[in-house]
């Protein structure tokens, strides 16, 4: 299977350098993948850990989250919580999860 073509902008903060928007967008894609492919739980938390360095309050992070979820339909919540339910392996999620 092969991802989708997105059709939409990652959203992104002008303020953010480079690097901290490879990282959004890192964490963005990782999300995309969970919902488009499966992607392994690790990579997840391995993203998330960056992810946090840059959304280093949970406010900033659930902005960002619903941010990307009003463009793309993808939860960066649902994502997170069946990582943490999963102990390993891979994260799948269903649209009819939510």
């Amino acid at each position: 299977m092969t991802k989708s073509q997105n059709n939409y902008s990652y959203p992104i903060d002008p303020d953010w350098t480079i690097d901290e928007m490879k990282v959004v967008i890192g964490m963005f894609r990782v999300v995309e993948d969970a919902y488009e492919i499966g992607i392994d739980r690790q990579a997840i938390i391995d993203q998330y850990k960056k992810f946090k360095q840059v959304a280093n309050s949970k406010a900033y992070e659930k902005q960002l989250g619903k941010r990307f979820e009003g463009v793309s339909g993808y939860s960066l919540y649902q994502v997170m919580q069946m990582t943490k339910e999963k102990a390993a392996g891979k994260i799948r999620v269903n649209r009819d999860d939510k």
